[in-house]
């Protein structure tokens, strides 16, 4: 499997994904480009072709994380000479990037899968919000990849101001990079290309007029997407209109992405974990396991916030993020058990009907 597949080492593949494939011997391996609604843009070692996905499967999946989404990896039926597949089997997804479905509906909605590195891109003018950053960055941490924190337009504030926003960071114990950046300047283009490496995946993510588009127009070396100038206000409109994933000159991989303002939580015990691990590491000396640190006598967690050791504003934002999750995935489960009950009624009114 590892020869037969090692052509497509530039795309993202590796070891990882070879011991998994399960593609059958009139199958290949492809990777999702693009999602345009019933149809997928795949790549392989020979270029892009579309594709979709076999009535078979749909009938047997219907959640949307059960859908290949950009960065996914699939086994594809394809007659040679064709230039249209049929995807049977989706692959297991090495990394995720998911997130709650916008308004009410309990449902994740994927973003990527399989990417190494999420870029989340903050503006340092309008954009910077301390809080959202550490949303970001518990999904990202809860999907598995790498975080790397873009603050973009630095030419719009004063150095005293970026300084001010780095230090609200640190104080609210983000440890991944941080590369401040210009896209009128180009001051920091050079240390996000040294962060690309060739046959990676990176993930941009980030509020619309954040720069994500205009990043990625840098380092493709041309216009790629579709943008709109900046106004007069150095607040920017509406740029990418779809997920698409991108090769780079460099081999590296990227996947630019609709700006998401949104970020519901769902699932995310391991990301919050993860993202607030100074908080976890004194929880687990609280007296109570299920202390609530929010008054409880022999809170470590607590006690850390008075000696200094913990920031106020973070642990106000770890219990906010904690209580999101655990209601949305509460309301989550118990519409997956209506939805199983349904299921398991529409069965037995067949049976009936069958039987009569």
């Amino acid at each position: 499997m590892k020869n037969q597949y090692s052509e497509l080492n530039e795309l993202g593949w590796n070891d990882w994904f070879a011991q998994r494939a399960n593609c059958k011997s009139t199958e290949s391996v492809a990777r999702v480009a693009a999602v345009d609604r019933d149809q997928l843009l795949l790549v392989d070692q020979s270029g892009h072709f579309r594709a979709k996905l076999a009535g078979r499967y749909l009938h047997h999946h219907h959640l949307n994380q059960e859908l290949p989404c950009v960065g996914d990896w699939v086994c594809v039926e394809k007659q040679s000479g064709d230039d249209f597949g049929v995807i049977h089997t989706l692959l297991e997804r090495r990394t995720s990037l998911r997130r709650k479905s916008a308004g009410n509906i309990m449902e994740y909605q994927m973003i990527a899968a399989n990417a190494d590195y999420v870029l989340i891109v903050q503006s340092c003018h309008f954009d910077f919000n301390s809080n959202r950053l550490e949303r970001y960055l518990v999904m990202v941490l809860e999907g598995g990849a790498e975080p790397i924190v873009v603050l973009t337009k630095t030419d719009l504030v004063a150095p005293e101001v970026l300084a001010t926003q780095l230090a609200e960071i640190q104080a609210a114990g983000i440890t991944a990079p941080i590369v401040p950046l210009s896209n009128v300047t180009q001051d920091g283009l050079d240390e996000v290309k040294r962060l690309l490496l060739p046959g990676k995946t990176y993930c941009f993510v980030g509020s619309s007029g954040v720069g994500k588009s205009t990043l990625v127009n840098l380092l493709v070396g041309r216009e790629r997407m579709e943008t709109r100038s900046v106004s007069g206000t150095g607040e920017g409109r509406h740029t990418t209109v779809r997920r698409e994933l991108i090769r780079l000159e460099s081999g590296a991989l990227v996947i630019d992405n609709p700006g998401m303002r949104e970020f519901g939580i769902l699932g995310a015990e391991v990301g919050i974990a993860s993202s607030y691990s100074d908080i976890t590491a004194f929880a687990s000396r609280c007296r109570y396991q299920d202390c609530s640190h929010t008054g409880e006598h022999g809170c470590a967690v607590l006690a850390a916030v008075h000696a200094g050791e913990i920031n106020q504003d973070s642990l106000d934002s770890y219990l906010k993020l904690k209580e999101e999750s655990a209601f949305n995935d509460m309301s989550y489960a118990e519409k997956r058990r209506k939805d199983r009950d349904f299921g398991r009624y529409i069965k037995s009114a067949k049976k009936d009907l069958r039987d009569n």
